[in-house]
């Protein structure tokens, strides 16, 4: 699977962070659901393939599936920084971890005001 051109060079270095002996990353499964859409939505099997062989070898990036707490704290998040459910359980996720920042391209997590922010449009 290719990244989109604009943000191959950026996924691309997060990629290569990931494979460094003593970094860490974690995600929430969450992620994966919305990393897929779009090759199932336009048929690509093999993007989709491409995809999950990524996502699920890459060292160093530890899933993380909602649980209760994490569903409070996504429930916490969406009142206080109005994020829509998918959004509110990333940003929950990232603080039941206790992860330093959160990379995105979605600059709506800007509201957190409890974890560095960093979105990708703001790198190129």
């Amino acid at each position: 699977m290719q990244a989109q051109p604009k943000y191959s060079a950026l996924t691309g270095r997060v990629f290569e962070w990931l494979e460094v002996r003593g970094h860490a990353a974690i995600t929430s499964t969450v992620t994966w659901a919305e990393l897929l859409v779009v090759p199932y939505r336009d048929g690509d099997q093999q993007g989709a393939d491409d995809l999950v062989g990524l996502l699920s070898t890459l060292p160093n990036l530890s899933w993380i599936p909602a649980d209760l707490d994490i569903a409070d704290l996504a429930a916490r998040a969406r009142g206080v920084h109005r994020l829509r459910t998918p959004d509110a359980l990333q940003a929950a996720t990232a603080l039941y971890a206790g992860a330093t920042g959160l990379v995105t391209n979605d600059p709506i997590f800007k509201r957190l005001d409890n974890i560095e922010v960093a979105v990708l449009d703001e790198f190129l």
